[in-house]
């Protein structure tokens, strides 16, 4: 190996080195977002970037249907809280009659996506609204795991 392709392949291995770093430190210090919760009614809006599905999401690049049912609203949100747990890398943070908070972590960088459940019982639906903390695109998956949860839901 030539002394240029030395230089080369450790500038490489310190370029990747510092990526990996940057993207880890990225994931430890993203804290949890303002906009979590339930006011008047409604989960956060999504922010412009791709990153983020609503059911109450008003423009349809964040857009998704909310899940129906038919059962009680208990009934619904003991479904849904058994549909997240079997899910890998989840932690339930909040759990009230009507709106669950769960916490999923990306299997490499340990990245953090904030799922919201909230009920309707008058509507029979389940509104939610998954978002990334950190990073403008996530390359479709909150939108990919909201369509698994809508799915599993209705099984």
């Amino acid at each position: 190996m030539s002394k240029q392709s030395k230089q080369i392949a450790i500038g490489l291995g310190f370029l990747t080195v510092a990526v990996v770093g940057a993207l880890t430190m990225m994931s430890v210090f993203s804290g949890k977002p303002t906009n979590l919760g339930v006011t008047n009614g409604r989960l956060g809006d999504c922010p412009s970037s791709p990153n983020c599905v609503s059911t109450q999401a008003d423009d349809a690049d964040h857009r998704m249907e909310p899940i129906p049912f038919t059962r009680s609203a208990d009934q619904a949100m003991q479904r849904i809280k058994d549909l997240v747990t079997e899910m890998p890398r989840t932690k339930i943070v909040t759990m009230e009659p009507n709106y669950l908070h769960v916490e999923f972590r990306s299997a490499l960088f340990r990245f953090v996506d904030d799922v919201e459940f909230l009920i309707d019982p008058d509507e029979q639906v389940i509104h939610f609204r998954s978002a990334s903390r950190v990073g403008y695109s996530d390359f479709g998956m909150n939108r990919r795991r909201m369509e698994q949860i809508q799915q599993a839901f209705s099984e």
